[in-house]
Parts: structure tokens; sequence; C-alpha cells
């Protein structure tokens, strides 16, 4: 994959082959499928964590993802326990890229609590948001021709194209 959305990282080493990867957004849903071990979004993770793809994280996304993660009701029929959730989320932590986010653009979604969403991939440099809510993000009335926002498997399509 190729293009603005891709970021070009040379290996050290000696090893002289070009490694393609994709600065994303991981919207907190895609993490807590993953947890649930819903296919496309557990590859999402896995390619994340391979360091396939950069995911960015920023400080509202992080406390969404902790917020979220500390609701047990939603783990309820979960494959990992609470403990395992936050080991995860801690290794996945470390595959992601921290991005300062300098910049607000507002107004610019229905639902003023994923503007950080478009934010990050906006300050991180990412053209992809991948997301299970697209409803939401694609009424964006602020308009980043790079950035699109995709579900689990619709960017799994992309990647393999």
């Amino acid at each position: 994959m190729q293009g603005s959305h891709a970021r070009q990282r040379k290996p050290c080493g000696g090893i002289s082959d070009t490694i393609y990867f994709v600065l994303i957004v991981v919207d907190t849903n895609v993490f807590v499928a993953a947890c649930l071990g819903t296919g496309a979004s557990n590859t999402i993770i896995e390619a994340c964590l391979r360091a396939e793809h950069v995911p960015l994280m920023g400080s509202a996304l992080m406390t969404e993802y902790e917020d979220v993660l500390s609701r047990e009701k939603l783990f309820q029929k979960c494959r990992l326990s609470a403990n395992e959730r936050e080991e995860l989320l801690d290794i996945f932590l470390a595959a992601c890229r921290w991005t300062r986010i300098y910049f607000g653009w507002r107004p610019n979604l229905p639902d003023e609590g994923d503007n950080h969403l478009v934010e990050l991939a906006v300050a991180g440099g990412a053209a992809r948001i991948v997301t299970h809510n697209l409803r939401d993000l694609r009424g964006m009335e602020l308009k980043f021709p790079d950035l699109v926002a995709l579900t689990p498997g619709q960017f799994l399509k992309e990647v393999k194209s």
C-alpha cells in the first residue's frame, strides 16, 4: 500500500528492503471488538502489534480506551479477563505513536465525542481511521481529502490490494 497514507521506514541491520506501514487511528470500538473476539478487529490489533501498521494514540483516545475497558458489564462474555485486557492494552500502547493535538478542528462531527479521532489523525498524519462507527465519521463538516474512515474489514481489503 503506497501513497499518501503510507509511510516509509528503512529497517536497520543491513536489510535494504523498504517496508511500508500505514499510520492509523484505531477507534475504541475496534479494540473492544478485538477483546471480544471479532475477526477483522482481531486482525487489525494483531497487525499493529506486529508493526505492520502504526496506530496513533493521544490523551483523549487513551482516556476513552481506559474508560470503556473499565465497564465490566460490556465484557461479560469476553474471552479475556480484566487483567488480560489491561495487559493487551499495555502491549498495544507500546506499539502506538504518541501524538499531541495542538489544534482543535471544531465544529466538525455531529457527535462531539468523535472529534478527537479526526484531530488525532490530522495531527499525526494518519490517512485512515479504523472504526465500526462510520455513520458519525462520514458527517464531517470540515473536509480532509486524504482522511478516510473505514471499518476493520474495509481497511483489511484496502491494505491487501
